[in-house]
């Protein structure tokens, strides 16, 4: 594999995908008060007290799909095995956090007495781990072409 530019944002997004996964199985292990704590809305917060299998069940989905989203982001930087489907994933997954942080944007138009502290906190958050994804899947595009 060449040099990879891309190396530096895409270890970071997969430690940040990686650390963001970890917060979620920590909600599972904490309860209702983690749960609340990241801002996961009441509702998850009284299913998850009142011992409802469904939020942990949803939570562990999301952690899941993060630390998969963190292996791509390793791998895209050359740090483990290629997985298929390599740079389609980055730019997916890219798009799936820029996407998640814009959420902000309509809510700003539409209802902006009912945006949280919260919203515009993690929405900020998310931005940076869209970011590091993008810049480091432009920057390693041609460092990750499929040889054959």
């Amino acid at each position: 594999m060449a040099a990879n530019p891309g190396t530096p944002w895409l270890v970071a997004g997969g430690w940040l995908s990686l650390a963001a996964s970890a917060l979620h199985v920590a909600c599972i292990v904490g309860g209702e008060k983690w749960y609340r704590f990241v801002g996961a809305g009441e509702d998850i917060a009284m299913a998850a007290a009142s011992g409802a299998l469904w939020p942990h069940l949803l939570t562990l989905g999301i952690a899941v799909v993060l630390a998969l989203w963190a292996a791509y982001a390793f791998s895209g930087a050359g740090r483990t095995r290629r997985p298929p489907l390599l740079r389609t994933a980055l730019v997916l997954i890219a798009a799936v956090y820029l996407l998640r942080a814009l959420v902000v944007l309509p809510a700003l138009a539409i209802r902006p007495e009912a945006l949280t502290p919260f919203a515009i906190v993690s929405s900020l958050i998310v931005l940076v781990y869209g970011v590091a994804y993008a810049v480091g899947t432009a920057r390693a595009w041609m460092a990750m072409r499929q040889t054959t």
